[in-house]
């Protein structure tokens, strides 16, 4: 009996064992990042340097041992650019991965959303993409960032441009969906402010993907407007681009499109893109030539095999901000991590950069030029490039409480 009994004890021991084994007791803890973002369709050329722009930064921030003794991970769920598949991946890298910060989308519809449910389960969300100025401003609350230029931004930096040019009559024409209105309208509302004397002729919206702009273009072109503002994302800039050279409007009609100088639009259609094109953006890899840039553009090329585009900032300060505000915390504790990155400023391959504690916005130069073929390259890049720092143009404050309340 004494036996039976020494050998069940010894059965319940084993059994035990195999369910609280030692390496289940060290498993190293982990940041856990969810991103939510579009990883198929034309909206992935601006994804997938944004992803890979983070994972550049997971890499240097881990290869150095971490934030806090600890590894940063992170999980991707692809929402199709439907902002109700969005919500949904959300939900689940919450609920079921457990994740301390969220990041994405590229669709501004579905950052809402995102942003939404981040506010209700208190999780930080940086907004790495979108570009509504929603986001951060008449719904901005305490758990939403923004690593991006949103439409106000862009509204307020373009019309400083286009004010200095001769410019009177404009057509706007541009993508049916929350960027293309927006952006449209903060430029239109911001250009009028600056100069009053401007008229717009027209709109044209057409939906989001529709390959045929011909019909379009030739209702501009008899419209004979002095300039035609582009409001497009995404994919969609490199079709209007693409329509804009093969219909022959090259250097016929002066146009402005936001991401126009962008190699994320330009290098995909190489010399089919028409040269002259007015184009901005919050980052060029050839601009501005410092030995950070250099620096930046020379290890992704060396892990990509390509040059970075604007979102790969995006991506990159965004992972940058995570180690910081995560160190400066001194734990992993949401609060704690969105009161360190309220008016946290991190060195960035463009300079320094500050997340506003006002609005949580990320204080991005506007950098603008004009598409032009120069030796060296076999797609076209931006010159006569122009600076406008982000305190010239960034709405204040007090503009951004106004609009939340």
């Amino acid at each position: 009996m004494k036996r039976n009994l020494l050998c069940s004890l010894l059965f319940v021991f084993c059994g035990l064992a195999l369910v609280y084994t030692p390496a289940d007791a060290a498993a190293p803890a982990v940041i856990k990042v969810g991103i939510v973002d579009t990883y198929s369709g034309p909206a992935t050329v601006y994804t997938q340097d944004v992803l890979d722009g983070f994972k550049m930064a997971v890499n240097e921030i881990n290869a150095k041992g971490g934030v806090l003794k600890r590894k940063i991970e992170f999980v991707t769920r692809d929402d199709k650019f439907k902002p109700d598949i969005a919500l949904t991946m959300t939900k689940e890298l919450v609920m079921r991965e457990n994740v301390d910060v969220l990041m994405g989308s590229t669709n501004s519809g579905g950052a809402l959303a995102m942003s939404d449910f981040a506010k209700k389960e208190k999780i930080p969300f940086i907004v790495t993409d979108a570009k509504s100025d929603k986001i951060i401003g008449e719904q901005g609350h305490r758990y939403v960032f923004n690593a991006n230029e949103n439409t106000m931004m862009i509204g307020k930096a373009t019309a400083l441009a286009l004010s200095k040019k001769p410019y009177v009559k404009y057509w706007i024409m541009g993508e049916d969906y929350e960027f293309g209105h927006a952006c449209a309208e903060a430029i239109w509302t911001n250009l009028k402010a600056l100069k009053p004397n401007v008229q717009l002729l027209g709109q044209s919206w057409r939906k989001v993907g529709e390959t045929d702009l011909t019909p379009y273009l030739t209702a501009v072109m008899q419209a004979e407007p002095d300039c035609i503002i582009s409001a497009a994302g995404g994919g969609g800039i490199v079709n209007f681009m693409k329509s804009v050279k093969a219909l022959g409007l090259e250097g016929k009609i002066p146009i402005y499109q936001h991401y126009a100088t962008d190699q994320l639009a330009l290098a995909p259609i190489g010399f089919d893109a028409p040269e002259g094109i007015m184009g901005s953006s919050s980052y060029h890899f050839y601009y501005p030539n410092t030995p950070e840039n250099k620096a930046f553009v020379e290890a992704f090329r060396k892990l990509y095999k390509r040059y970075p585009g604007s979102t790969a900032l995006y991506g990159y300060t965004a992972g940058m901000f995570i180690a910081k505000a995560y160190e400066k915390a001194g734990k992993v504790d949401k609060e704690k991590f969105v009161d360190a990155l309220e008016g946290l400023t991190i060195d960035s391959p463009i300079g320094k950069l500050q997340m506003r504690a006002c609005d949580h916005q990320v204080t991005l130069p506007m950098y603008y030029g004009v598409t032009k073929k120069v030796p060296g390259y076999d797609f076209l890049i931006g010159s006569d490039m122009m600076t406008i720092a982000g305190k010239d143009y960034l709405p204040s404050c007090d503009e951004m409480m106004k609009l939340r309340k």
